[in-house]
């Protein structure tokens, strides 16, 4: 069985992943990146949203692993969060004919550049922790499944919305948030992937190559985000939630 793109569509989707794994691990918003490299491809929308969950999530556990090991999140206390994400996305993904997601789409411009917008001028967005308006139990059970079904249904910019409520609900800093929203965006891949793979066909053989590739840019990516932190965060964060939010008012247009 062979790859079901040729040899240099291949190496172009693996080195869109590696870059979408840098940007994902800092940032959010990989699959900007992979999602219109596998349309490009000649993938079938379905098909590039499924291939795109299948190599998405090699990136996020590789960030989420880095993460841990550098000190900066305990997933071992992320386990009930992950798998209300994990339960969530499943029940997105299985919805995602049934449901009016270009409603939702709609909406997503306005709210990708409301996260830019706060990340950009809030003032005192750092590295360090600020006051918790939201205890983890009521986190777990309310932003976490609704991003999560969100990220299974429709998925651009969940990593963004996961930052956003670990910085302005949890009261975390700019770094321990990106480092807490790894395991979660792992989870809903893996939640969405298994979903879309009962009523679609993804590219294995493409998706776990790019896996590869994603794995090695997060890798990278992580690194850097924790030796520089909230000044290479903040902007890699607006600038990704800008171009998200114009690309999907391209389409729309």
């Amino acid at each position: 069985m062979g790859f079901e793109v040729s040899g240099d569509l291949l190496a172009l989707l693996m080195l869109a992943a590696f870059v979408a794994g840098f940007v994902d691990s800092i940032a959010g918003g990989g699959g900007l990146i992979t999602v219109p490299a596998l349309l490009l491809a000649g993938a079938p929308p379905v098909t590039a949203l499924a291939t795109n969950k299948v190599q998405g999530l090699f990136g996020a556990g590789m960030a989420a692993w880095s993460y841990a090991r550098g000190g900066h999140v305990d997933l071992a206390r992320q386990t009930g969060p992950a798998l209300v994400a994990f339960a969530a996305a499943i029940a997105g993904a299985l919805l995602a004919s049934r449901l009016p997601t270009d409603v939702i789409r709609l909406g997503l411009p306005v709210l990708l550049i409301g996260i830019a917008l706060f990340f950009a001028f809030k003032p005192g967005l750092d590295d360090i922790d600020r006051a918790q308006r939201l205890s983890p139990g009521l986190f777990m059970v309310t932003l976490v499944p609704l991003i999560g079904f969100y990220d299974g249904l429709v998925g651009p910019g969940a990593g963004a919305f996961y930052m956003l409520g670990f910085v302005a609900l949890a009261g975390f800093g700019v770094l321990r948030a990106t480092a807490h929203t790894k395991l979660l965006n792992f989870a809903s891949n893996v939640g969405g992937m298994l979903a879309f793979a009962l009523v679609a066909t993804p590219w294995w053989l493409t998706g776990l190559a790019m896996g590869a590739a994603q794995m090695a840019g997060a890798w990278v990516g992580a690194r850097l985000a924790m030796r520089v932190g909230a000044r290479l965060i903040k902007p890699l964060l607006v600038v990704a939630a800008t171009a998200l939010a114009l690309r999907l008012l391209w389409d729309m247009l």
